[in-house]
């Protein structure tokens, strides 16, 4: 249940004792809650503590009714070489790939605790990153991106996570859920995909996008808008930076076409903030 404010404007948040629903015991974990154009995730300081969480428990803790609720969890660790580590789970528990407004939600907490000022280099699960902040704007460094299969209705292509990028129109009417679970499991052989269905605006794109390990449509997918941005150069000639429109708020992609297969130089920007904190039981 979620307790009242405290003085210091937190919430303390436990599960119902005895209820069928709590699986957690034993101790009590601090988090804290960010988002980033509504893609919302916990993040835990574990740079003292190597925390290891189950599968489970980390599903229950992003279960939206049963625990604090959020598309993914995030641990910040502590690195000899960079600034700091980033460890992330999809909502399902499964450790993930990397999570692109994950990772601009991480450098806001590294701000937050003191970790970093205006520039960062951090380690993901696809490699280092290097991020520099603005007010509550984070610019994220992408890893280079090669390698588009084209598919007669869409475009497969690796931005640090496996995507679809499908081209429609009237986006905002799409059956968003039910095609993209379809897509999503059609790629199951290699793990399954997420999927972006997009539509070319006056002013940019519009992405709207089916997150594996979420396994429902998120309000924003940082590497998927990355995605349907290098798609939409390569196939319609779309100049950086290119600006999206996501259900969560504006991003802006920037890169470096160094060839039709082939973009350096890649940056994700937007906003990302802290929305509370608080304790859990588990």
């Amino acid at each position: 249940m979620l307790l009242p404010w405290t003085s210091a404007g937190h919430f303390a948040i436990t599960t119902a004792a005895g209820s069928s629903q709590a699986t957690f015991a034993g101790m009590k974990l601090h988090f804290y809650k960010y988002q980033g154009t509504g893609n919302d995730f916990i993040l835990i300081d574990d740079r003292q503590t190597s925390l290891q969480l189950t599968c489970r428990q980390v599903a229950q803790l992003c279960d939206r009714r049963f625990g604090i609720g959020a598309d993914g969890l995030i641990l910040l660790q502590r690195s000899e070489t960079y600034d700091f580590g980033m460890v992330y789970f999809n909502a399902d528990g499964q450790q993930g790939s990397l999570c692109g407004n994950g990772g601009r939600a991480t450098v806001r907490f590294a701000a937050d605790l003191g970790i970093i000022q205006e520039k960062t280099r951090f380690l993901a699960a696809d490699g280092p990153h290097e991020a520099s902040l603005a007010a509550e704007v984070i610019s994220l460094k992408m890893n280079d991106v090669t390698g588009f299969e084209a598919h007669p209705d869409y475009v497969y292509v690796h931005t640090g996570s496996p995507h679809v990028v499908q081209f429609v129109e009237k986006v905002n009417d799409f059956q968003v859920f039910e095609e993209g679970r379809r897509i999503r499991h059609a790629w199951d052989d290699r793990g399954g995909t997420n999927v972006n269905f997009v539509e070319q605006t006056p002013d940019g794109l519009f992405v709207r996008t089916f997150e594996r390990g979420v396994e429902n449509e998120t309000f924003s997918c940082g590497t998927g808008v990355t995605a349907a941005a290098l798609v939409a150069c390569r196939q319609a000639g779309l100049q950086s930076p290119v600006s999206i429109h996501t259900l969560g708020g504006p991003l802006s992609v920037r890169f470096t076409a160094a060839g039709p297969e082939h973009f350096t130089d890649i940056y994700l920007t937007g906003p990302a903030r802290r929305v509370f904190e608080g304790t859990i039981d588990i």
